[in-house]
């Protein structure tokens, strides 16, 4: 079998976890079988889809590097790949469906249906199916009237449907249990997404269909049209549910959950990647990294679970600390430097002297980064001047402001002579300063801290004062002693 896995989005909105994951795992079944991943643009819906979001499509994927064999950007033999292009192929087979018998015209109007809808509610029944066995001389007189009828398709009023899942097995639904009589073509001409879905995927030899469990109630639909239509449907995959740790499916209350947040917020496309995999597969009960590579050679449908998964942020909050330690440092600075940009500290170029500080910086904070976007937080002091203190964030615990700023006073000439040192030189010599004073080192070391970047949380603080320069550390020391002696 030639494996043809396709992603199609509808552009109402911004690409979220699970239509990623689904993405995802439909590139990894292709690539991992040698098969081809096409996108399709399911923009049918005209009142929600706009360009906006047909871009974010393009963007999102860009960014995580999965790149589609066929699609609206890069052509194909089985195009267009843009549903709102393909309008007549949908009024053919609506057509064809029409002649069979499998479908008729319905001439509801919309107060119509809200009152037959509000009639059925509780019965179960939905649609009423009015229209299904009316004689063409009783829908004339509505045709006279000048209202367009949608095209509604014939559900079996008996039976039961069967279709193969290669998560869930042999899956069977009474067809009593099935959407009664489902709109196949709007009023407007544009079909909806029944018609359009079974349509494409048949034209464009997709063979096997990877959508979340929420669509088991239309695949019996869509194997009924298919099989009106006189085709074979293609394989399911009915993929677990991402769930919050609430147990309940995942949305904005549990926090990000577009991946243009997890992207603003700094994480990495590589812990995205590796993280959304997993959500619902897993090939041993051990590992836990995978590289995109990995992921192309190894992935496949015998091993999606049918458990729904648990988006767990601190665990993708770890894995994107493991991914930002294994970078490079000039890749790490390429990852962060659109951060420090947006943040106003480094000009787009960068200056010489910012690029040499913030490429220094790196190895100060990769250990520490669990986000790209903490990296002006952490490093700001370096590019302008540190966070505003008090006189009492100066203060160690069980030390007077008379014997900081004498500790502060003592140290002003070590600081100075800390970029000429190594960082063992360095805390030998502050070591030697704490004894004196009797203190601890930590106690010494502290409001000098406070002075240089302005928080307790820094990088280390030999290596940001060799960064910073002996001229402007030694003035943040004075800034911190003259601000003690004001009070």
């Amino acid at each position: 079998m030639n494996v043809r896995v396709r992603y199609a989005p509808s552009p109402t909105g911004l690409q979220h976890i699970g239509g990623v994951r689904t993405a995802l795992f439909g590139y990894f079944v292709a690539r991992s079988t040698g098969g081809r991943f096409i996108l399709r643009i399911e923009d049918t819906d005209r009142e929600r889809s706009d360009e906006k979001s047909v871009q974010d499509i393009y963007d999102t994927f860009s960014w995580l590097g999965i790149q589609w064999d066929e699609g609206p950007d890069v052509g194909g033999d089985y195009g267009p790949y843009v549903q709102s292009e393909r309008s007549d192929l949908y009024r053919e087979y609506a057509q064809k469906l029409l002649d069979n018998g499998d479908a008729y015209y319905a001439y509801d109007t919309a107060e119509e249906l809200i009152t037959a809808r509000e009639e059925q509610e509780g019965k179960g029944s939905g649609y009423d199916r009015r229209f299904r066995d009316m004689s063409e001389d009783e829908k004339a007189t509505y045709h006279n009237r000048g209202i367009q009828p949608v095209v509604r398709f014939k559900v079996p009023l008996d039976g039961s449907t069967t279709f193969h899942d290669s998560v869930l097995g042999e899956v069977t639904w009474a067809n009593e249990d099935v959407n009664p009589d489902p709109v196949l073509m709007k009023s407007d001409g544009y079909p909806t997404y029944h018609l359009a879905n079974v349509v494409d995927d048949h034209l464009m030899e997709i063979s096997h269909i990877l959508r979340a469990q929420e669509w088991i109630p239309s695949a019996p639909l869509h194997v009924l049209i298919y099989r009106a239509l006189g085709w074979e449907p293609p394989e399911f995959c009915h993929l677990p549910m991402v769930m919050g740790e609430d147990g309940k499916k995942l949305s904005k209350r549990h926090g990000a959950t577009s991946l243009l947040e997890f992207r603003s917020a700094g994480y990495l496309p590589e812990a995205i990647i590796n993280y959304v995999a997993r959500l619902g597969w897993s090939y041993d009960d051990k590992r836990e990294i995978f590289s995109k590579a990995d992921l192309e050679q190894l992935f496949s449908l015998e091993k999606v679970n049918k458990a729904p998964a648990v988006f767990d942020y601190k665990k993708l909050e770890w894995l994107n600390g493991v991914y930002i330690r294994e970078l490079s440092s000039d890749a790490l600075f390429a990852a962060v430097l659109p951060f420090m940009q947006e943040a106003g500290f480094v000009s787009a170029p960068p200056a010489e002297d910012e690029a040499r500080v913030l490429l220094g910086a790196i190895p100060l904070i990769q250990e520490r980064l669990k986000y790209l976007k903490d990296a002006p937080i952490l490093l700001g002091f370096l590019f302008g001047e540190p966070a505003a203190y008090g006189p009492e964030d100066l203060l160690p615990k069980k030390l007077s402001a008379e014997e900081t700023l004498s500790i502060l006073t003592a140290v002003k000439p070590l600081v100075g002579a800390v970029p000429g040192l190594s960082d063992e030189e360095n805390e030998q010599k502050f070591r030697s300063m704490a004894d004196e004073f009797d203190t601890k080192l930590g106690n010494l070391l502290m409001p000098i801290r406070i002075a240089i970047t302005g928080s307790r949380v820094s990088p280390p603080l030999f290596g940001s004062i060799r960064l910073l320069g002996e001229e402007s550390a030694t003035e943040r020391i004075e800034a911190a002693i003259q601000l003690l002696e004001s009070q």
